[in-house]
């Protein structure tokens, strides 16, 4: 009898080592600060952020000229001036928060932006993963600078330079 739930017991822990899984992390900050075209496109991003920005202020300033011209001349406009006058400070407000809204806002052409030129990268990265993945049978690979809740996870596990390697960047 003690044979029979000895040998029960060791097939039942072979079939559970046999479902055994593989995980794997990558490191996507590290992995996307050594690929050249990543940090041209911050920098290509960031020159378009800055001129759409200083187009913004442009019309932002504008308005404010308007404005303290406006209160320096209000005691000598009349109630039909002084309303269309507001009106005009008001339109090139609205002009100025337009025009931020259509270049920064969540549908803003700065997003557009960002999504055409970041996304060839994302997906080579996410294809690299994926063949090293079926390769070497990995069931799960984490992303340890997404995953917050990873206190410790050991080097050995971390694929982000064979990742690398597959994208053809030595590291």
């Amino acid at each position: 009898m003690k044979k029979i739930i000895v040998l029960s017991c060791m097939m039942l822990l072979c079939s559970f080592a046999g479902m055994a899984q593989k995980f794997a992390l990558i490191d996507m900050e590290y992995i996307l600060k050594n690929i050249p075209a990543y940090e041209m496109t911050n920098e290509q991003l960031s020159q378009v952020s800055k001129k759409w920005q200083n187009e913004v202020e442009a019309i932002q300033q504008e308005a404010q000229n308007m404005y303290k011209t406006y209160q320096s001349d209000l005691v000598f406009l009349s109630a039909e001036m002084k309303t269309k006058r507001e009106e005009e400070i008001v339109k090139k407000e609205q002009e100025a928060q337009d025009l931020k809204r259509q270049y920064f806002g969540p549908e803003g052409e700065l997003y557009k932006k960002r999504e055409s030129l970041m996304k060839p990268i994302q997906d080579e990265i996410y294809n690299a993963v994926k063949e090293i993945s079926d390769d070497k049978g990995y069931q799960m690979v984490v992303d340890r600078a997404a995953a917050m809740n990873i206190i410790y996870a050991s080097p050995k596990i971390d694929i982000s330079n064979e990742v690398l390697l597959k994208l053809g960047y030595s590291k």
